[in-house]
């Protein structure tokens, strides 16, 4: 893509968030939020009001018109919603959070053997530093990619605890199913064929999963688990900690949190939703909060076009009241990711 900001990466903090976060030392400033072109500083403090949106996914593919309304409504105001009756049961999603629990429980050279290289994105650590003005992220992840299977890296998936790989490949099984379900859903409310979307995706479909861990800050008013960003994905799936709030979305300007449903799924629609739906529905802009006192874990999964699929507006989506907002991209995943990393608004370089 044009505009590609560039990947060269720099050294990272002599301090770790680990470090800090048991020895309660106050961050150091490359994790202090700065206004950037995502959004500036605070305005408005986190609102209680309008909540998101809450879709029961069994109505949905069943053909229910009006959660089918419900849904083209959550995802052209919000472009995310609650996803209950998604059928995965309530004992599965707890062991999904729990062997992730168990793998950051880990002495920290046992989760080292699954780091990701210092030019790489898969593996456990933190995110990659483009640039000596990003802001740093309060958290560890564990970035994996789960399909398509031969593109399985296993030297990033934990041995420890044992039960870990098969459960995140169950877990990435039953997603891909509510993913496939979503996409059919998502046409059908904008009256289009059912795979105009998937289609553009094609048989090799990229899912990666993203393990995230934020632990206690000293400084929340200052730093954030993850900063503001749009997903590089066409959907995601959020499974939330079950206790512990964090994430907030951006809406008109102001954010919202995002209850704790406990068994319930939170889907957001990343960028190349937005680009393939020629600006009618949305991918949300949304962050993650810190706290001085509980850790917090989430599971999210992304779906990618095959590496080789380009992507664009679907041309019945196209008229003379809506003319084409976008160019066709691809592999619009990394240039994304690079971008929110240096505070860049990916969206921006796609237009025309």
């Amino acid at each position: 893509m044009a505009g590609n900001p560039g990947a060269t990466t720099v050294s990272p903090p002599a301090q770790s968030v680990e470090e800090m976060s048991t020895k309660g030392n106050v961050p150091p400033p490359q994790y202090f939020l700065k206004e950037n072109a995502i959004h500036p500083l605070d305005s408005h403090l986190p609102s209680d009001s309008d909540p998101i949106p809450i879709i029961d996914i069994s109505l949905l593919l069943s053909g229910e018109e009006e959660e089918l309304q419900k849904l083209k409504s959550a995802l052209t105001s919000w472009g995310c919603f609650q996803a209950v009756g998604h059928g995965i049961s309530s004992s599965f999603l707890d062991k999904v959070r729990e062997v992730g629990k168990q793998f950051f429980a880990l002495p920290a050279e046992e989760r080292e053997k699954y780091s990701r290289a210092a030019d790489g994105i898969e593996g456990y650590g933190n995110d990659p530093i483009f640039s000596e003005n990003q802001v740093l992220d309060w958290s560890y992840r564990l970035f994996l990619r789960l399909q398509p299977l031969d593109q399985r890296k296993l030297q990033f998936w934990p041995e420890n605890p044992t039960e870990f790989r098969e459960v995140l490949d169950e877990y990435g099984r039953k997603v891909t199913i509510i993913m496939d379900g979503l996409f059919k859903a998502m046409a059908k409310s904008l009256n289009l064929i059912e795979d105009s979307f998937s289609s553009q995706f094609g048989e090799r479909v990229v899912m990666q999963t993203r393990i995230n861990f934020y632990l206690s800050c000293p400084r929340p008013d200052l730093v954030l688990g993850v900063k503001p960003h749009s997903d590089r994905s066409g959907i995601t799936v959020l499974l939330q900690d079950k206790e512990v709030e964090g994430l907030q979305i951006l809406r008109d300007g102001k954010w919202f949190r995002v209850s704790v449903i406990p068994h319930a799924l939170v889907v957001n629609l990343g960028d190349q939703m937005q680009i393939m739906s020629n600006g009618i529905f949305k991918s949300v802009i949304h962050r993650v909060v810190t706290n001085s006192e509980r850790m917090r874990i989430s599971v999210a999964m992304f779906n990618e076009p095959g590496e080789d699929k380009e992507i664009g507006p679907v041309e019945g989506l196209i008229d003379e009241n809506r003319p084409r907002l976008y160019r066709n991209v691809k592999n619009y995943a990394s240039f994304n990711f690079e971008c929110f990393q240096k505070g860049l608004v990916p969206l921006e370089f796609a237009k025309i």
